[in-house]
C-alpha cells in the first residue's frame, strides 16, 4: 500500500527510478542480471549497495529464480543479500523476491517538488549553527560519524552516546578511510554534507547526493544524548537549502516509518510512493 494519498505521478516515479539507477555508479560497479542490476562498490570502504530492477527493461518481470542468481552472485561476493525498488514502479517484484524467500520491509518514500515550498528551518540556540561542510572541514570526521552512532542507537528517544563515543567512532572511520571517500564525494560534487554545530561540537549530520535536477536526503542522524531538539530538521532544512541553490529541482528521502515520516512532513515533503527494502528475514 502506497503511502501517497492518490497514485503518483508517473513522470515522478520515472524520475525517482532514474536517479536510484544513476546515484550509485559513481562508487559502485554495476552488474547486469537482465531485469535486475546489482550494484558492487569499488574499493573496499564505503556504502554496500544493493540489487534493484534494470529501468527500461522490456523483457518478461523479473522471477524468483533471476533473484535467486543474483543471491548467488551477492553471496560469492560476500556482500549483503539486498534488494530495493519502488512498489509503485514495480510491484510484480515483491512476489518474485518473496519467493526466493526474502522478507520485505516498507518505507515511506516523501518528496519535495519544485512546485512545494520547505518550510522554515527550526529556531536554534544562538550558539547552535548549521553549516554544509567542505572536504577539509576539521568537523568533517565528526559529522561522518554521528549518523553511525544515531543508527546504531534507533528511534527518537534521547540516548547515552555523547562527545566520547562520537569522538572514538570518527578515530575509527577515519582510521578506515571513509572520511576520506566522503571528502572526496563532496570534493567531486556528488555529496553535501552539513551539520549541526555546538561550538566545535557535531551534534547532527545528513547527506544528499544530486544526479542532475534530482537529489535524495540520506543519512540525517542525531547524537543520541542531543535528540529531541529539532536537529534533523534543521540539517534537512539546510540540505535541501543547499540542493535548491546549486539548481536541483526534485528532493527526496524515505523515512524509516511513519513516525518519522510525519516528522519530516513538518519541514514540507509529501508522501507520494513507497520503497521496499529485501533482506534476509
Amino acid at each position: 500500500m502506497t503511502s501517497a494519498d492518490h497514485a503518483p505521478d508517473p513522470a515522478l516515479l520515472q524520475a525517482i527510478e532514474c536517479y536510484y539507477d544513476a546515484v550509485p555508479r559513481s562508487a559502485a560497479v554495476a552488474e547486469d542480471f537482465g531485469p535486475l542490476t546489482l550494484f558492487v562498490r569499488k574499493g573496499s570502504t564505503g556504502w554496500h549497495y544493493y540489487a534493484r530492477p534494470t529501468p527500461g527493461h522490456d523483457g518478461p518481470a523479473a522471477t524468483a529464480e533471476d533473484v535467486r542468481r543474483v543471491l548467488e552472485r551477492q553471496r560469492e561476493l560476500g556482500l549483503p543479500e539486498a534488494f530495493e525498488w519502488v512498489a509503485e514502479q514495480n510491484p510484480e517484484l515483491r512476489a518474485a523476491v518473496e519467493a526466493a524467500g526474502l522478507a520485505v520491509h516498507e518505507h515511506p518514500l516523501l518528496v519535495l517538488g519544485p512546485e512545494d515550498g520547505a518550510a522554515p528551518a527550526p529556531a536554534l540556540p544562538e550558539r547552535v549553527t548549521v553549516r554544509v561542510l567542505g572536504a577539509d572541514a576539521p568537523e568533517l570526521a565528526a559529522a561522518v560519524a554521528v549518523p553511525h552512532l544515531a543508527f546504531g542507537d534507533p528511534g527518537t528517544a534521547i540516548g547515552a552516546a555523547g562527545a566520547a563515543e562520537l569522538a572514538t567512532a570518527a578515530a575509527r572511520l577515519t582510521d578506515e578511510g571513509a572520511v576520506a571517500r566522503i571528502a572526496g564525494r563532496i570534493t567531486d560534487g556528488v555529496s553535501a554534507l552539513a551539520a549541526v554545530l555546538d561550538g566545535d561540537e557535531v551534534l547532527c549530520a545528513g547527506q544528499h547526493n544530486p544526479v542532475g535536477p534530482v537529489t535524495e536526503v540520506v543519512g540525517v542522524g542525531t547524537l543520541p544524548s542531543a535528540r529531541r531538539r529539532g536537529l534533523g530538521l534543521a540539517v534537512t532544512a539546510a540540505l535541501v537549502a543547499h540542493a535548491r541553490a546549486n539548481g536541483v529541482r526534485t528532493v527526496f528521502l524515505s523515512a524509516a516509518d511513519e513516525d518519522v515520516a510525519r516528522i519530516y512532513r513538518r519541514a514540507g515533503f509529501r508522501p507520494f510512493a513507497t520503497a521496499l527494502i529485501a533482506e534476509p528475514a
